[in-house]
């Protein structure tokens, strides 16, 4: 199946790479200081931190490192292990073993190690050109959950969606390892098929989606510009250069007669933190608090913008996809009286990583959660999100899964494949008479007129050519700005703002 959510999403599993873990720039955040710091600095700052942490562990007096008692039961276990175990041990195995198992022990999906292969993997997917199903996961309470797939992505286009749980991936169960492992299963060649088996939602059985993975776009930020001078910005993901892009873009929508700005991160997964600070200082006045970031020690680094601000009415629209720096930018417009929020509640992800590599000699790394972001109100929204302050879903046939094409459905049949055909036909027109998914003769009357008018054989049951014109239908139906009630919210909202009658 095709494009069923339709709306933005960042970030990708590298198919045709290795790359074991959750293959995003949000997990590459670090603190960032708006008015000093270069990302010269930011490196620098990074190897003291790195350097700090490796004297640490070399001494074992400091406070929190390793006694000599912890040393020695570690390297006793391990003699244990190398010297009884009734096969032969891999030695590299163990120590990335015991590693990873530190930062289990931490029961934080965002802290991550890679180890030098992973790492060598993971650095050549992020310089080149993409290639896979198109879809960020982390790990939630040990399974494979969706944030976001990005836009026109196989993922997305296939019907994946953030909250997704991924329980096998071509018949192999995803269950028991580690985030690194399930990216390994899911990433593949151009070309080749992911059968994913997924959990959502308000589902009782688990869905099946084929994704055939391919090259995936990496471009981050489009315009476009609505009736009424109202601009429309898209971003997908927070990168090196998104602000760059974003200024680029509002330039554009200017020369146009911008008279209004949509901002939309739906299904947009985050990114590099300062990128997300360097674009709220376009949008933000002189002195206006953007983010906080709070260390362990309670400490916080308050980051206000420098610039002049946008001074035109702006609305933000934004989903359960929304994560990280696209809530660290929701938050910051909305508490500053910049911006109205339209949607639903956010992914909530209020945390920041950065990724250590001095001190590891074989290129291994470790990604830490080192501080909590706050918004500008001082509000701490992880796990639960930045609430809209107009709350608009979108229509239930936005969430509709794939159609089988492995079985016919037809009448008597009573599953969630038949519900979700209901729901489709409902959408496109054609009235049902249950929804509960039953496939009665009024299911059937309506799959009929449906064949009849798109030149198909009326038999009333949907197979696999049915199943494609249904969901070519829908995706038509989904792709019409019309259809976007939360776009149509946003725009309602900023021309009557803007004092235009609708």
């Amino acid at each position: 199946m095709r494009k069923f959510h339709g709306r933005t999403v960042t970030l990708m599993i590298v198919a045709a790479m290795a790359v074991s873990s959750m293959l995003t720039v949000a997990y590459m955040e670090f603190v960032h200081s708006r008015h000093a710091m270069s990302n010269d600095v930011n490196q620098e700052n990074r190897a003291d931190r790195e350097t700090g942490v490796q004297s640490a562990l070399d001494d074992g007096s400091k406070s929190g490192g390793f006694s000599q008692s912890d040393w020695d039961k570690l390297k006793l276990v391990y003699e244990m292990i190398e010297t009884s175990f009734y096969e032969d041990v891999d030695r590299q195995a163990l120590i990335d073993g015991a590693i990873r198992g530190m930062v289990a022990a931490l029961d934080d999906p965002y802290t991550t190690y890679m180890n030098s292969e992973e790492a060598a993997q993971f650095s050549a997917a992020v310089d080149s050109t993409f290639s896979g199903i198109g879809a960020e996961v982390t790990m939630i309470d040990g399974r494979v959950t969706v944030v976001a797939a990005i836009k026109d992505s196989p993922a997305e286009k296939a019907g994946v969606m953030a909250k997704d749980v991924i329980l096998s991936v071509n018949n192999e169960s995803l269950s028991g390892l580690t985030l690194s492992e399930a990216v390994a299963k899911i990433r593949g060649p151009k070309g080749t098929q992911a059968k994913l088996e997924i959990m959502r939602e308000g589902y009782e059985k688990p869905l099946e989606i084929i994704v055939i993975r391919d090259e995936i776009d990496v471009e981050t930020v489009y315009s476009r510009m609505e009736d009424d001078g109202i601009g429309v910005i898209e971003l997908r993901q927070f990168v090196q250069n998104s602000d760059q892009r974003f200024q680029e873009e509002l330039e554009e929508l200017k020369k146009q007669g911008l008279k209004a700005l949509i901002i939309d991160v739906r299904d947009n997964p985050g990114g590099y933190l300062y990128s997300v600070i360097d674009l709220l200082d376009i949008l933000l006045a002189e002195g206006e608090t953007i983010v906080q970031i709070e260390n362990r020690e309670g400490e916080k680094q308050v980051t206000v913008a420098s610039g002049d601000g946008l001074d035109i009415p702006l609305a933000v629209l934004m989903n359960e996809g929304s994560a990280s720096a696209s809530e660290i930018l929701a938050a910051a417009l909305r508490e500053n009286g910049r911006a109205k929020l339209f949607g639903v509640n956010t992914f909530g992800k209020g945390t920041v990583q950065t990724t250590y590599t001095k001190g590891f000699k074989d290129g291994s790394n470790v990604k830490i959660t080192i501080a909590k972001w706050l918004t500008p109100q001082g509000n701490y929204i992880h796990e639960t999100g930045v609430t809209p302050d107009h709350v608009v879903p979108l229509p239930d046939y936005f969430y509709a899964a794939p159609l089988p094409r492995d079985t016919v459905l037809e009448r008597d049949q009573n599953n969630a494949a038949t519900a979700n055909l209901q729901l489709m036909l409902n959408a496109l027109g054609y009235p049902v008479d249950r929804m509960d998914g039953y496939y009665s003769a009024g299911t059937a009357e309506a799959v009929e007129r449906f064949q009849q008018e798109h030149g198909l054989p009326a038999t009333g049951a949907v197979d696999g050519a049915t199943a494609e014109k249904l969901e070519d239908a829908l995706i038509q139906q989904i792709q019409d700005p019309a259809n976007d009630t939360q776009l149509q919210a946003a725009l309602q909202y900023l021309r009557q703002t803007l004092g235009i009658d609708t």
